[in-house]
C-alpha cells in the first residue's frame, strides 16, 4: 500500500477538491480527502491521496514534500497503517 500517502499541515482552508487538484498533475488519484472534526466539521490540519498506482505516489513525495502552501510548509510521505487504540 505505498500508493497511499499522508498529507500533513494542511492550510485550514483546503478541502478535498483543493487536495486533490494539487496532486493531480503527479497522476491518477483514486481518492483525496481532509480529515474532518466529527462535531465542527472543520479540517484537522492532514488528509490521505492515494493514486491509482506506486509510482506516481514516489513522484509526489519527491516533488511537493516540504512545499509551501498558502504560507505553510506541508509533509507528504507514505500513509502508515492506522494504529488500534484500547
Amino acid at each position: 500500500m505505498q500508493n497511499k500517502l499522508f498529507v500533513g499541515n494542511l492550510p485550514w482552508s483546503t478541502d478535498d477538491a483543493a487536495l486533490n487538484d494539487m496532486f493531480s498533475s503527479f497522476g491518477a488519484i483514486t481518492s483525496a480527502r481532509v480529515m474532518t472534526d466529527k462535531f465542527t466539521g472543520r479540517s484537522r490540519g492532514f488528509g490521505f491521496v492515494e493514486f491509482a498506482n506506486e509510482a506516481d505516489a514516489q513522484k509526489a513525495i519527491a516533488a511537493l514534500d516540504g512545499s509551501d502552501l498558502d504560507g505553510r510548509q506541508i509533509v507528504v510521505n507514505v500513509a502508515r497503517p492506522r494504529e488500534e487504540r484500547s
